[in-house]
């Protein structure tokens, strides 16, 4: 949720509150699941990304979760993606993550040392090389 203070003509500030965006949407390219991620990733919406993350069908054997717009990622979310990567592990299929070098998200990453495990790419065509 988001609280915005809006000033109209001469009357003073009111307070709006507007929900978040958050966005999922998965596709298949060729035998990989992309999982495509919009807005803020934190302890409501974590849940929803591990239940995308882990509906793997058969025949998958790579799993891309683009994070490029994203705009924030807290500690749930980040346990949400090391839980999943682990989990797809155990079943041989490879992980990785799309989060642009220019973007804050990244700056995550690189703080918390997970970018070599979770596969961090810059692009969607990077993470599906990997």
């Amino acid at each position: 949720m988001q609280l915005l203070f809006k000033r109209s003509g001469r009357f003073p500030a009111r307070l709006l509150v507007t929900e978040t965006l958050f966005e999922i949407r998965s596709s298949r390219l060729a035998d990989a699941l992309v999982v495509e991620v919009v807005g803020e990733v934190d302890m409501a919406t974590a849940p929803k990304l591990g239940q995308a993350i882990n509906s793997v069908l058969s025949g998958t054997s790579r799993v891309v979760v683009d994070l490029s717009s994203v705009t924030f990622l807290d500690s749930t979310a980040l346990n949400a993606l090391v839980q999943c990567q682990r989990e797809l592990a155990e079943r041989e299929i490879v992980f990785a993550v799309v989060s642009p070098k220019d973007r804050v998200v990244r700056s995550v990453f690189k703080i918390t040392h997970l970018t070599e495990s979770l596969r961090v790419a810059d692009s969607l065509d990077a993470a599906l090389a990997s």
